[in-house]
Formats: structure tokens, sequence, C-alpha cells
């Protein structure tokens, strides 16, 4: 019994000293085109604390993103932003971003945003600037199911459009 004092020490101690708290500055938006209902439908993850940080310091720093406690124009903020900071060409011509809503899950905002009367898609390319005036080291991962192709991005504030050709 003695040994195990001494023994949980020493494996416990170098774990704690090199697991450094490391904030990661990273969301995640899903694309998916579906055909039948000639729509391309997005759905952004965006951790809370970043997101509510960020629309303080550029729009109200009354800001709470929380659904008990959030003022009316939070929404039109996020839209906006949104809006701002994700653009869509679909075959070489910008398409309009419909804000569908939002909802929160634990530590994560997820904000719903489509894209109608989509025809065919023969090129398809996203900006994604989300948190980049935040953090330096921002970085969005998109995921798309277009055509029944799958392929996934990694987006930088130095490099955040991708292109995909299905010609």
């Amino acid at each position: 019994m003695k040994f195990i004092k001494p023994l949980f020490l020493f494996l416990i101690i170098p774990l704690i000293s090199f697991t450094g708290i490391h904030k990661y500055y990273i969301s995640v938006t899903q694309i998916e085109y579906i055909q039948e209902k000639q729509s391309v439908q997005i759905i952004t993850r965006i951790f809370v604390d970043d997101f509510e940080n960020l629309l303080r310091e550029r729009y109200d720093e009354s800001i709470t993103l929380d659904d008990k406690n959030e003022s009316r124009t939070t929404e039109m903020y996020i839209e906006r932003y949104l809006s701002d900071k994700i653009k869509v060409k679909i075959n070489g011509v910008e398409s309009e971003l419909v804000f569908i809503g939002k909802e929160y899950d634990l530590d994560v905002v997820r904000c719903y945003l489509e894209i109608e009367d989509v025809e065919i898609i023969e090129s398809f390319e996203i900006t994604n600037k989300v948190l980049f005036d935040m953090f330096d080291d921002q970085q969005n991962i998109v995921k798309t199911k277009i055509n029944s192709k799958q392929k996934s991005f990694i987006l930088v504030s130095q490099k955040d459009k991708a292109m995909l050709n299905f010609n």
C-alpha cells in the first residue's frame, strides 16, 4: 500500500506537467447539396465563448449567447456576421445565404444556413473567414458532400478559400 502512493505520483506528475492548457480556435462547417430539394444546406459549429466574445467586441458588449438570456438583436448580429464572413459561389456566381436559425449544444452554437434554388453544381467555391478577425490561429474546417462526393478542407487566414470542380 505504501508503494502505491509514490507510484501514483510518479505516473501522474509527468502527465500533469506536459498537458498544459492550450486553447484551440476551430469551427466546423458542414455543407451538403440536396439535389431533390435543389438546396445547399450548411451547418456551422462555433464555440459559444469565442463567438460571444467576437460579437461583443464587434457589435454590442451586452450580447450573451444563451437561449434564456438572449436579447432580440443577437440573432440579427449572428446573421450579419455570418453573411459577412461566409461567401459561396456556385458555378461562378455568388449565392445568397439564408439564415435559418441557430441552436446551442453544450459549448457550441450551431448556425443553420441554406442556399435555395440550386439546380446543378458544376463548381463550388467557399470562403470562410469566421473568427479570423479575432484569433490569428483560427482554423475553419469545411466538410462538403456535393454530387455524391465528399471533400474536406482546413481554411486558415492565409488560405481562406476552397474550390471544387465537378466537370
